[in-house]
């Protein structure tokens, strides 16, 4: 009996390969009005395609793991860094890890009380989002940054409570590039 290879993650990349995966970009159209500066969103190309995700296929029952790689391109809108939309489970107890790859960022925590927490982002780097947490990648390097994320199965994503709600930090460039965290009620 020969044995089966498995898919396989490179992790100096975040390359996943061996299977047949599920892909799914998002550019700058799908995260409208989630940017501070609407005029510096307005001259950057609608179609620029800001993060993909390539997730292995999940089965979704409980029980199950669902496993995925988000590739977060580097770059700004105005002085704020690119980041993914963030998001709170549907099943909002439902807990989930993040595992940095290659680039580096921010991981942006937010509670139900609506306090927030930063951890960066580095390769090797290992975090913990506990249940009811929202969480937003945020790239403030040079390259792309790169985490593999496993989650359960039946935790699904709730975007629109955070479209509503909010995220209380936004994380810009100060005048020596590096990066700053605001309130989000400040530009």
């Amino acid at each position: 009996m020969t044995p089966m290879i498995p898919p396989m993650l490179d992790f100096a990349t975040g390359r996943l390969r061996g299977a047949e995966l599920l892909e799914k970009s998002t550019t700058l159209a799908d995260l409208h009005g989630l940017f501070a500066d609407p005029a510096a969103d307005a001259e950057v190309d609608s179609q620029t395609v800001l993060y993909r995700v390539a997730m292995l296929p999940g089965s979704g029952v409980e029980g199950d793991l669902n496993m995925g790689v988000t590739h977060l391109e580097a770059g700004r809108i105005g002085s704020e860094f690119f980041m993914t939309r963030g998001h709170m489970h549907a099943r909002a107890e439902q807990a989930e890890y993040y595992f940095g790859l290659c680039g580096t960022g921010l991981l942006l925590l937010q509670d139900m009380a609506g306090v927030c927490r930063l951890e960066q982002v580095f390769p090797g780097s290992v975090h913990h989002i506990p249940g009811h947490v929202a969480h937003r990648l945020i790239n403030t390097g040079e390259t792309r940054l790169s985490a593999l994320a496993v989650w359960p199965a039946i935790a699904g994503h709730d975007y629109k409570l955070m479209a509503e709600r909010g995220f209380g930090l936004r994380i810009l460039a100060g005048e020596d590039g590096a990066p700053r965290a605001v309130d989000s009620s400040m530009k």
